[in-house]
Order: C-alpha cells, then structure tokens, then sequence
C-alpha cells in the first residue's frame, strides 16, 4: 500500500478531511480534499461535516481552523511549522496608537497568532482586507502585523488613515527587486504577478499584485505564455495544474517557507493514526475575542 492510500483508507476510518495551503510540498498538494490560501481555508472550514480536520499549513492556521470550529477535531500534521510573521506585534505599541485614535478600529492579517488577534476588532487575509477595510466605518485603521500588506492597502484606499507597525514576511521581504529585473530581461514577455506581502520596489514592477489565490485566477484567465511569480514557490504546483501551457519563473534564490515545508506525508499518516498535535484552545477571554474577529471577517467578506 502507497502512503496515498492510507491516508485515503485512514481518513475514511477517522471521518477526516484534509486542508492544505498552496505553500506545502506538492506531494501535500496531491492528497488534499482541499488547497487555497488562507482565506478560502478559514471560510472552508466552516462548511465541511467532517468531525475531524487535518490543516496542512503552519501553526495560525491551526489555531484559527480550531476557532471557527470549537467542537471538531483539528490536526497539525507538523507542530513545528510556524510563521515568523505571526507574532510580530507590538502590544505597548498597539495601545499607544489606540489611546491617540479614538475612532481606530485594528484590523489584523490572518496571518497571526490568536492572542494578537484577540487585541483586534477583526481580522482580514490578502484576499478581503481591501474590501473589508474600505467598508470599516473607521477613519483611523492599524494594520498588523504586516507592514508590507499594510502599505498596499494604504495605496488602494487612500481615503483611510492607513497606521502600520513593522511586521513582515522573511519571504516576500527580502524578495528583491533587482532579482525580478533580472527575469523581466531574460522573459520581457512575462507578465510579473507579485504578492502584497512583497516590499514596495517589487511591487512597483508588478504587473498585476494580489493574494496567492488572485494570482492563480489572473493566471487562468490571461492568454500570457509566461509568467514571473513574486510569491512562495509552493503555487508553482497549482499554477502548473491550472495551465500547463504555460510557463513560469521565480526569483532567485527561490522564495521558500520553511515551515510550509516541514510538513510531510508521513505527517498525516501519524496524525490521522495517533490523533496526535490536536489544537486546543481553552474557552477564554483571548480566545472568544480572537473568535469574534475571524467570524466578524466572515459576515463582512459575504
């Protein structure tokens, strides 16, 4: 029997279904029921009847699957997998800024741990912060963590007071303008499609800038050939299954996220066996206040 089939026969057997980020190994990619970014995830999750979840993606992803869905089972393949950018807040700072701003809502990328998303009013992904916070009746928005997503923002809603702290990406970070430069050249008929998490000199060399799952929708509908990808390496699996016709580049070094990476198909077979790494999130203040954001992102995202 091939690891693939027994995670097949394992998830019948545990009434189990498996979400995966677009980051993880392909091999990760191939198994899932499920593959999106963040949002598609959290919103998925939702919906499904299964009584236990296998969420393929780093360790706030977890958390956040656990609290849209208190009464299920939710499974981390890897424990370790984690994401820098998650907990790089400033709590003394965020509170400055609310004592300064009395109308401040503080709007929080997903892509963070639940204790900072319960300091919040709501949280957000790359896909729905645009529209979300055009919507906020708030003048004054605090952005965190991310600073790059963060300016992005300020740029397309510029009738907001965009305020950011200095959170990041390693990845879309140190991505490095000269490095898309280098592909335009060799590819000058390449359409640049970069992340928002990138930093501002990438993305003014970007042809189109959206979260990984508009990336892949601009890749599906353009009749470009070739494409230079500013985002993590692990979309090339999707990208490639969505057009094999065409064909894409990435910076060097290739952008990758280690904690993605660390999950593996001997991951989901030990979790699935052992019911080991389950998310717990105990039933307090922190996490009911990280709750209301993620549920308040979800009305207002309809």
């Amino acid at each position: 029997m091939t690891k693939q089939e027994e995670i097949q026969n394992l998830k019948k057997e545990k009434d189990a279904v498996i979400l995966a980020h677009y980051y993880v190994r392909p091999e990760i990619q191939e198994i899932a029921d499920y593959t999106g970014d963040s949002y598609f995830l959290s919103k998925k999750a939702t919906t499904l009847p299964h009584k236990t979840i296998v969420l393929c993606g780093v360790s706030f992803m977890g958390e956040s699957t656990k609290l849209l869905n208190p009464s299920k089972t939710v499974l981390m393949p890897n424990i370790e997998a984690d994401c820098p950018m998650a907990h790089m807040v400033d709590k003394l700072a965020l509170e400055k800024v609310r004592e300064q701003y009395k109308d401040l809502a503080v709007v929080c990328y997903i892509n963070s741990t639940a204790q900072i998303k319960s300091w919040s009013d709501v949280s957000v992904t790359s896909a729905n912060a645009i529209s979300i916070i055009r919507n906020l009746p708030n003048k004054n928005i605090l952005f965190i963590p991310d600073k790059n997503l963060a300016h992005f923002i300020a740029m397309k809603v510029p009738e907001k007071n965009i305020i950011f702290q200095k959170g990041f990406c390693p990845i879309h970070e140190n991505m490095r303008a000269e490095e898309i430069q280098a592909l335009k050249l060799q590819h000058p008929e390449a359409k640049v499609l970069v992340h928002p998490e990138c930093n501002s000199a990438v993305l003014e060399l970007a042809d189109y800038v959206g979260s990984t799952s508009e990336i892949l929708s601009y890749v599906e509908k353009s009749p470009t050939l070739e494409f230079i990808i500013g985002t993590e390496l692990g979309v090339y699996y999707t990208l490639q299954q969505a057009r094999p016709d065409a064909r894409f580049y990435f910076p060097n070094p290739k952008p990758i996220c280690s904690g993605m990476k660390q999950i593996t198909l001997e991951n989901v077979i030990e979790v699935l066996k052992t019911g080991r790494n389950e998310i717990s999130m105990q039933d307090n203040s922190i996490n009911k206040a990280a709750s209301r954001t993620l549920e308040r992102m979800l009305e207002l995202a309809k």
